[in-house]
């Protein structure tokens, strides 16, 4: 880190409003719908494409420091279901941060499938489309998965590119790179979304006005 601070303790002043600083994640906090997502998978024959509901929460966190560093960010959790079913069809949770230092927009991911990646990527502060990326082997915006899933679908590079759109909406196009046993070449999974705010988000809690003493 060329670049990297001499000192690595002391942390910078913040706003403590976290819905003002988030940069381009701004235009996702709240709570999300979107009824016609398209998910492209492997199956044993080919490609197979399923419909999906999500429902996808973003939440403002308070602002985090590593050091000087200094974070914003959203905290969420997507639950994906196919329409007209109940049980899970995906499920996920991490965190969207923005890094106003840098410019940089960070993207965690956590799935019950035993796997979990870190992805970046570069965004203007009022960006409305940006892309973040992760690739297998990467110390930096890496992939770590499970051993049945290194062997059997290795996921080689993930990235997740964001529309914030004029109409008060924003959609993904999310791509992941499998590798498989007996394929000639990897498989690209594809899957995308556009969602509705149903709700707005929720201050962060040093954001928030103290709750009245009790009487």
């Amino acid at each position: 880190m060329a670049d990297a601070p001499r000192d690595f303790f002391t942390e910078p002043d913040f706003d403590p409003d976290t819905l003002r600083n988030l940069g381009p994640l701004s235009g996702m906090a709240g709570t999300w719908e979107g009824r016609h997502g398209s998910d492209d998978h492997p199956v044993a024959g080919g490609t197979e494409n399923d419909a999906y509901v999500e429902r996808y929460d973003l939440q403002p966190i308070d602002p985090q420091t590593n050091g000087p560093q200094l974070l914003y960010g959203l905290r969420y959790h997507v639950h994906i279901v196919k329409p007209g079913e109940v049980q899970t069809f995906h499920d996920q949770v991490g965190y969207w941060l923005w890094e106003p230092a840098t410019g940089t927009v960070f993207h965690t991911l956590a799935i019950p499938r035993a796997q979990v990646a870190l992805a970046s990527g570069r965004a203007r502060p009022d960006a409305r489309r940006f892309t973040v990326r992760a690739v297998r082997g990467s110390t930096g915006d890496g992939i770590c998965s499970n051993p049945f899933l290194e062997e059997a679908f290795r996921t080689l590079e993930f990235s997740i590119t964001v529309s914030v759109n004029g109409d008060g909406t924003f959609s993904y196009e999310q791509e992941t790179l499998l590798e498989m046993p007996g394929r000639p070449a990897p498989f690209r999974h594809i899957d995308r979304n556009t969602l509705h705010r149903v709700a707005p988000p929720v201050a962060n809690p040093t954001a928030s006005p103290p709750s009245p003493p009790r009487a």
